[in-house]
């Protein structure tokens, strides 16, 4: 009976603080609830708008809410252990904490309400068949302005450096950013990415060819850099400050026909206008072999396919073919497919395709020779492969 009383005391001393800590834990609770119910029917509509999308805004969303309630609740259980003349203090980093939190959350979602819409937009564009490259780059300058803004009024609520985020928040500070940016390449590379979206060398879709011989097609342009993604499916990353200075080749800016140059190397013995023509029958059978023949050509009877002996080289006789067919990617496989059906054709006809020869004199005085050497004497002619160079 004595404990009973005594835990009755207890309580009675004790009766706001425990009330406190039951009220506080009960709201964090709550709040955490909401905020994950909040959560799974938000996800669920992401869904269906884009089931292909992740809903990693709207988790990071919900994260950060959670770990604001309970901060919020340590705060307000944190005044339990201190004196009243501390109470100030705690209302203070309460308020800090929970503006700090609400920019955050506010941040996050106005970054992914501006990137739906922008994701939305490159879908109508593409539907409709015209260039979404625009949006794709505007979509990260928004992006990266929004949680630059953000991170800007998180620091208005700090005194020591309110001052930096008002000055940067005015034309002045936004000036003095810029100068400073102007010495690193960050700033070129943004630069260089405006630039190519404002002349167009090249754009999301494209297939270039740089400088080195790489040929790929261009996955995306961001504020640093351009991805490509090459016929292997590597995404090569290339700094817009360097993309805006490469010298490339677009073959989809324009005209995309494209003209195939299919070259054959045959031997001295065999017969020129025979290897031609096999070639540009070959290549006029082809089905993705185009017409590109003028008006004034087919008045004049002029073939589908231009064949001619383009090189006589030391061992070889080089024969070219123009081919041509609707794009880039038609011509690969046009050449593909004639270089095997052409080397059939050559079997057949006895042409061969040269490979280099040499011709060695051995030269002994005859002085020192049997009749044997200097029958082996006369001029012999020595393939490379007989050398076993090869």
């Amino acid at each position: 009976m004595g404990q009973r009383y005594m835990i009755q005391d207890i309580f009675n001393a004790y009766n706001l603080q425990v009330t406190w800590i039951i009220t506080v834990t009960a709201s964090v609770l709550l709040l955490r609830f909401l905020t994950n119910q909040l959560h799974k029917w938000f996800v669920k509509k992401e869904y269906q708008r884009f089931p292909e999308d992740k809903p990693t805004s709207i988790n990071l969303v919900k994260r950060v809410l959670n770990a604001l309630w309970v901060v919020l609740g340590i705060i307000c259980l944190s005044s339990l252990f201190v004196e009243r003349d501390q109470d100030p203090l705690i209302i203070d980093n309460f308020k800090l904490v929970f503006y700090l939190g609400m920019v955050a959350v506010s941040t996050i979602v106005t970054a992914a309400s501006v990137n739906m819409w922008f994701k939305q937009s490159v879908k109508r564009k593409i539907l409709n068949q015209e260039d979404p490259t625009s949006y794709k780059f505007l979509r990260y300058v928004s992006i990266f302005a929004i949680y630059f803004m953000g991170t800007l009024f998180g620091l208005l609520i700090f005194p020591s450096l309110r001052g930096v985020a008002q000055t940067a928040l005015g034309g002045a500070g936004i000036i003095a950013i810029v100068a400073g940016i102007a010495s690193q390449e960050a700033l070129s590379n943004i630069i260089g990415g405006l630039f190519i979206i404002t002349f167009k060398p090249f754009k999301t879709g494209d297939i270039i060819r740089l400088s080195d011989g790489m040929v790929g097609i261009v996955a995306d342009i961001t504020l640093r850099h351009t991805v490509i993604r090459n016929f292997e499916n590597k995404m090569i990353v290339i700094p817009n400050s360097i993309m805006n200075k490469e010298k490339l080749i677009n073959f989809d800016l324009g005209d995309r026909k494209c003209c195939e140059h299919i070259e054959m190397g045959i031997s001295y013995d065999s017969n020129v206008k025979q290897a031609k023509q096999i070639m540009q029958e070959v290549c006029e059978n082809h089905p993705l072999i185009i017409d590109d023949r003028s008006e004034i050509e087919l008045k004049d009877g002029l073939p589908m396919v231009k064949t001619a002996l383009t090189k006589i080289n030391d061992s070889t006789l080089t024969i070219r073919a123009w081919a041509w067919s609707k794009d880039f990617l038609d011509s690969f496989q046009l050449r593909l497919d004639v270089n095997e059906s052409i080397k059939e054709r050559f079997d057949a006809a006895g042409i061969v395709l040269a490979y280099p020869t040499r011709t060695v004199y051995i030269k002994k005085e005859e002085s020192h020779m049997t009749a044997f050497e200097k029958a082996e004497q006369q001029p012999k002619k020595v393939t490379i492969e007989s050398l076993g160079l090869f």
